[in-house]
């Protein structure tokens, strides 16, 4: 998912090491702070529209640090809380103020573009005391994409600020002459204020206190006041119930595995925008606070059995932002889907091609694949219909533009040096290789791609039938078989037991063991004892790091834990393997994978990064981190949704309003679980599955206004 055009994404990152940050988001706007709720640079900052309008907020007691007494985000994602201590003040007029007497409380939300924060100081002293707060600021204005490690030659430049007696406004001049602010105003009015400080003289009664509010946005607003804040508050939490409210609801016997549902679940609400077309999942924070195509696809799909309003959105949007022309520089082609789309002043003066980037070459395939999946899930033919001029513009793209060599196969090759190399999800530049290291010289057809462009040619035919077009559907049905045909033929490697990672652009293939065969699981399109045998293999210990699925074997000669894609765990990676292998029937293994996820999601505070190192599992120890993941990110929240349909063996059958269960399973140490206010047409029915002996049997209640099929296989 990386946009890796001028800097390298995988590098080390600005962000100090060990910094454990906190994060908000709403909208187009989102904070990354530390525990205290400081904002230093290099790498946090608060950002709207991928520019950094705040890259500096410290809160002091006459210029000394505050002691951390602890931070947190609440658990519906919505309000940040840090509590905070003066260390020893010196006299001012009076006695001095010893350590630990006065509690700075910090409470901040973003909420429409604004950061609204109430600043509360408690006096636990038998004197009045004066404290002298400072709150430092500053904003660099700098792109998303300098923030990252991009160097530009020339940049915008800052204007002097405007100052009042209860607000300071920054200003920039972007290059081509836009200008951006930064508004900080307060109530009441500090003592002092400059355009790089707000110093407040805070009287504090003895067993008192007092309350100081401040918000900063991008335009001038009311006086920051009480009824403000909680206004602000009350809408975001509000906000934020609504969107969970979206879709059915999962609990269990386990109390912490509902932990993990439960921050799942809200980090997903936090991450998905409401746009013009409805809800969609920006893919993470803080590097990829935006519209990506290919992480609102899967994500969507991990959650399309409890939520076919998300795929709605996904779909939509999608649709509306599809390639109409040919550019090299943006990678795009008439019918191609989206890989990105970026507002900061970058990628506007198109110093980077990710303003609206079509480079992700299975975004086209998956695209379709989801419109089928969504018709198949909700039977809304209405939809469909809406989208067939998109979905003709998109197969016709990968039955013809998308196989540049004509040898039948989806594959890529970028168009200008200022793309990405590599287009699948595995798009850092050392990805695709052969067994020997050496790079693949492309095109490049990827092994998972042919998978999703073989779903999406079936889609389209079934979805030819019902929309009464026999003619075309007979004839993607046909090429689906032709592909698949073809993809046994030139992919299968007999002797590594596994399909090539891909094939190069001279068509030899990648004899390389990946996680990439597991995708093409999730497709269907492999035989069934092939399917087998890739299943062992990546439940074996080459692939299976006891915390999840390495995306790279480690006998492989790029093989390094720590690397990004050649060898680290992606949770999304690990639910996409699993939900093939269930696919097949291999439900026990898909188990122990979602055991495995879930005591990883344990040791990482419950919320999975967009990954992590694949170093093996051992006694004692926890998983080991990636320094600069992005949390949360979305198809990493989606991840748990998938793996537990995939052990449940739930489909919903939207043209016939059934309920399928295969085999189901349930997780190491879970009962029964509940599956609530799942929609099924115009029905609502709630499932349960249950732990009886060595079999879990499922019972349904509901189905209101009619009764819904349950049909069930143990």
């Amino acid at each position: 998912m990386s946009s890796e055009a001028a800097l390298d994404p995988h590098g080390p990152s600005e962000l100090p090491a060990g910094r454990n940050p906190f994060v908000l988001k709403h909208g187009d706007m989102f904070l990354v702070g530390d525990a205290c709720g400081d904002i230093h640079g290099p790498g946090d900052g608060l950002f709207h529209d991928d520019t950094r309008i705040l890259s500096r907020l410290r809160l002091s007691i006459a210029g000394k640090p505050l002691v951390l007494l602890g931070g947190a985000v609440g658990q519906d994602n919505v309000l940040f809380t840090a509590h905070l201590t003066n260390t020893p003040l010196p006299p001012l007029g009076g006695p001095p103020t010893p350590k630990a007497v006065i509690h700075v409380r910090r409470t901040r939300l973003l909420w429409r573009s604004r950061l609204y924060e109430q600043v509360t100081l408690v006096s636990f002293g038998r004197e009045e005391v004066l404290v002298p707060l400072v709150l430092e600021f500053a904003a660099d204005f700098r792109d998303l994409f300098e923030v990252r490690g991009a160097r530009r030659p020339v940049r915008g430049r800052l204007l002097p600020p405007t100052l009042a007696g209860d607000a300071v406004t920054l200003h920039h001049e972007e290059l081509d002459g836009l200008a951006r602010t930064c508004v900080l105003a307060f109530g009441p009015a500090p003592a002092r204020l400059s355009a790089k400080a707000a110093v407040f003289e805070a009287v504090v009664p003895a067993q008192g206190r007092i309350d100081l509010f401040v918000e900063v946005g991008t335009e001038p607003g009311e006086p920051p006041s009480r009824a403000r804040f909680r206004a602000a508050a009350a809408r975001a939490r509000s906000g934020m119930r609504s969107s969970r409210r979206r879709g059915a609801t999962v609990s269990s016997s386990g109390r912490v595995f509902n932990e993990w549902l439960g921050k799942s679940s809200a980090d997903l609400a936090l991450l998905t925008t409401d746009l013009a077309t409805g809800p969609y999942p920006y893919a993470g924070i803080p590097w990829f606070s935006a519209a990506f195509g290919r992480d609102a696809i899967i994500t969507a799909l991990q959650t399309l059995w409890l939520d076919p309003t998300l795929a709605r959105g996904v779909l939509r949007f999608l649709a509306e932002h599809q390639a109409t022309e040919i550019s090299p520089f943006a990678d795009a082609a008439p019918g191609k889907i989206m890989h990105e789309t970026r507002k900061g002043e970058m990628a506007r003066l198109r110093e980077l091609p990710f303003g609206r980037y079509y480079g992700g070459v299975d975004t086209t395939p998956l695209f379709v694949m989801l419109a089928g999946a969504y018709a198949d899930r909700t039977g809304d033919l209405d939809l469909i219909g809406a989208l067939w001029p998109s979905l003709l513009a998109a197969i016709a793209w990968i039955e013809g533009e998308g196989d540049s060599d004509g040898d039948g196969f989806v594959d890529y090759a970028r168009g200008a040096a200022t793309g990405l190399a590599n287009q699948g999800w595995k798009d850092s530049a050392d990805s695709v290789f052969h067994a020997d290291g050496g790079e693949a010289v492309g095109p490049i057809a990827l092994v998972e791609v042919q998978g999703y462009a073989h779903a999406a040619l079936r889609a389209m035919a079934e979805l030819a039938q019902r929309r009464g077009e026999p003619v075309e559907g007979h004839r993607w049905a046909a090429k689906a078989e032709d592909l698949r045909a073809a993809v046994e033929s030139r992919f299968w490697l007999e002797e590594l037991g596994t399909y090539a990672l891909a094939l190069d652009g001279a068509g030899r293939p990648c004899r390389v063991h990946a996680s990439n065969p597991g995708h093409l699981l999730f497709s269907g399109l492999p035989a069934p004892d092939r399917a087998e045998r890739v299943t062992a293999q990546i439940l074996g210990p080459g692939f299976d790091s006891g915390w999840g699925i390495r995306t790279l074997a480690r006998d492989e000669a790029r093989y390094n834990p720590m690397s990004y894609h050649n060898g680290s765990v992606w949770p999304h990676d690990t639910a996409l393997c699993a939900a093939g292998m269930a696919r097949y029937g291999a439900r026990d293994g898909v188990a122990r994978l979602l055991t495995e996820m879930f005591e990883a999601a344990v040791k990482f505070g419950m919320r999975l990064p967009e990954l992590f190192c694949g170093f093996a599992r051992q006694a004692g120890e926890p998983p080991i981190a990636y320094p600069v993941a992005c949390v949360p990110q979305a198809w990493a929240s989606g991840s748990v949704f998938m793996l537990l349909q995939a052990c449940l063996g739930l489909r919903v059958d939207g043209w016939r309003g059934e309920i399928h269960v295969d085999r189901p399973r349930l997780p190491v140490g879970i009962d029964h679980l509940t599956v609530r206010h799942l929609a099924v047409g115009e029905a609502r029915v709630d499932l349960t599955f249950q732990r009886i002996g060595g079999r879990v049997a499922v019972y349904a209640e509901g189905g209101d206004p009619s009764p819904v099929p349950v049909l069930s296989r143990a």
